[in-house]
């Protein structure tokens, strides 16, 4: 039986001692020179006969509980709104840095000089002053929590990139997952090309079963080589996954397109540019949020929330469920039968 099955099996082999209490010979009657005068009772024959099925029914389940039943584990196929979704986060030192303000600066001081950063941050409110990274983080919770049928993985990156997380859509794992970034500070350096390329190698060997989305969550680009952009370029294609890009713009980043007046060869300075002109050039779906604040990231969360939520098909493994305990139930049910027998036997006559 797939349905059933057992640890020990071979305690099973005990289960026809369980009928002993249905031939064992009854107790010996209270004397009384009356009971042979007395009619047959067949009530009493059959609580008779209901105390020894009661004493063969809590054996037999004690026997069953010790052979340790269960319902193995199995598969179901399951179809929901939703997709696979790796989030890809950025843990570099910067995003342990609030967000850019976007108000004017004092006559005199640079936008990309520490002063700067100084004015930004002492002067801004504190919702401002949160960590890019502690936002994002906080709202990607909220983001996974109202999406019950998509399965989430996550992979973290600064130097090199750390698979955190493969497919899952245990709400509880998730979190814990998510939560996990807010240990420790990032590093100063990061490598979005090689963290693309485990993001997008996790697709590897899936079914396409439904929408497929790359989530990047970070505050800076990256000059990838040649032999980078085509293998990524080859990877996006296959696997046909889509990119969303939640930039989270620092108090000194120029943004994802040139200024007014700034020349074309101006672009070639700024990694995030050069990374978002890339995801435009790739052959897959790709959106870019620019936020400047909490809010900014909030509404552009809520904007992907909306938008992807096409039928997925999913396997889920429905866990191995105990048995034991239902059939000491049972037997716990027929001794306390007994034991309210017993209570109610006649010791002698009066």
């Amino acid at each position: 039986m797939s349905w059933l099955g057992f640890d020990d099996a071979w305690v099973l082999w005990l289960l026809p001692l369980a009928l002993l209490p249905l031939v064992a010979p009854a107790g010996t009657p209270l004397p009384n020179g009356w009971l042979r005068y007395a009619p047959r009772d067949r009530a009493s024959t059959l609580v008779g006969w209901a105390l020894r099925g009661a004493t063969t029914l809590a054996l037999a389940a004690l026997l069953f509980a010790l052979a340790g039943p269960h319902r193995p584990e199995y598969h179901v196929e399951r179809v929901g709104q939703g997709a696979e979704i790796v989030l890809l986060l950025d843990r570099s030192r910067s995003m342990d840095q609030g967000f850019a303000p976007g108000r004017a600066l004092p006559a005199g001081i640079s936008p990309k000089s520490p002063q700067a950063l100084d004015h930004y941050f002492s002067q801004a409110p504190a919702r401002l002053r949160e960590s890019k990274g502690l936002v994002a983080r906080r709202l990607l919770a909220e983001f996974t929590a109202q999406r019950p049928d998509d399965r989430f993985a996550l992979v973290a990156f600064s130097t090199l990139p750390m698979r955190v997380l493969d497919f899952t859509a245990k709400r509880e794992v998730i979190q814990a997952a998510i939560e996990a970034g807010n240990v420790g500070r990032g590093l100063s350096e990061t490598n979005i090309g090689r963290a693309l390329e485990v993001a997008l190698e996790m697709f590897e060997g899936r079914p396409y079963n439904g929408s497929r989305i790359v989530m990047l969550v970070s505050d800076g680009g990256d000059r990838m080589d040649p032999d980078t952009r085509e293998a990524l370029s080859k990877m996006a294609r296959r696997q046909r996954v889509s990119i969303y890009w939640l930039y989270l713009r620092s108090a000194n980043s120029p943004g994802l397109t040139l200024a007014e007046g700034d020349s074309d060869a101006a672009a070639e300075s700024v990694p995030e540019i050069l990374l978002h002109d890339f995801f435009n050039s790739l052959q897959t779906p790709y959106r870019a949020y620019e936020a400047s604040d909490s809010r900014a990231l909030e509404r552009a969360i809520e904007d992907v929330n909306r938008q992807e939520k096409l039928p997925i098909t999913y396997d889920e493994l429905v866990p191995r469920r105990e048995l034991a305990p239902w059939a000491h139930a049972l037997a716990l049910a027929a001794v306390l039968l007994l034991l309210a027998a017993r209570s109610l036997e006649i010791r002698r006559w009066a």
